[in-house]
């Protein structure tokens, strides 16, 4: 059976609270519409135990790639913090089809969106390298983010200033994914009384990618 994973990156755990969660239904009723047997798996960022890089996963991922250690000679902090990366990284190469639903905040991602993919560039797993330089393993699969913007960052003085979508359309690319266009909904903060109006034009944007990735046969 394929996999769908829906990855959110919001604090809000109550869907009518956030903007990127309604619009994200939108997608998820659609695919199952097209898609009914496909498994949903919900990772939502806040809620899981994501390990962070730091002294213990830099020296332990160091010691295996080119120190010369074995998994048992590292301490069991950067054997357990090791473990977990890779447990999150197969659990998400398990998958065929993936959507990230993220707000941008302060010009970029959520932090916790980084360290979530900090756990997936792992060398031999999920990309590896070549004469030519890094190669994505992650082909075949199909990914669609999902953005909500305070401000307006499509046109304007803003666009160059941009990374959370730049950022995550980036990381996947290098994994070898095969990138749908963005669904944004953008200026809510700016213009409030369009915010019904401008949700129900990605919810239909959503709708329509959802269509078009279900329709869309994954072959890994």
């Amino acid at each position: 059976m394929s996999k769908l994973l829906y990855i959110t990156a919001n604090p809000k755990k109550d869907v009518k609270l956030s903007k990127g969660a309604q619009i994200g239904e939108a997608f998820l009723e659609e695919f199952k519409k097209v898609q009914p047997d496909v498994d949903i798996e919900q990772m939502h960022l806040y809620s899981m135990d994501i390990p962070e890089i730091d002294m213990d996963l830099l020296y332990g991922r160091a010691k295996l790639s080119f120190m010369g250690y074995t998994k048992e000679q590292l301490s069991e902090a950067e054997r357990t913090k090791l473990e977990k990366m890779h447990a999150l990284a197969d659990r998400f190469i398990a998958a065929d089809y993936y959507v990230f639903v993220t707000p941008i905040w302060n010009l970029g991602a959520p932090a916790i969106l980084k360290s979530f993919m900090d756990c997936l560039f792992i060398t031999g797993k999920t990309f590896t390298n070549t004469p030519e330089g890094p190669k994505g393993l992650l082909t075949g699969r199909k990914a669609l983010h999902i953005q909500t913007r305070g401000g307006v960052y499509s046109t304007g003085p803003m666009v160059e200033f941009e990374m959370g979508d730049r950022y995550l359309r980036k990381a996947l690319e290098f994994l070898g994914f095969d990138l749908m266009d963005t669904v944004i909904a953008e200026g809510m903060d700016h213009f409030p009384k369009l915010v019904p109006e401008i949700i129900a034009k990605a919810k239909m944007e959503a709708a329509a990618a959802a269509g078009e990735m279900a329709k869309k046969t994954v072959t890994l």
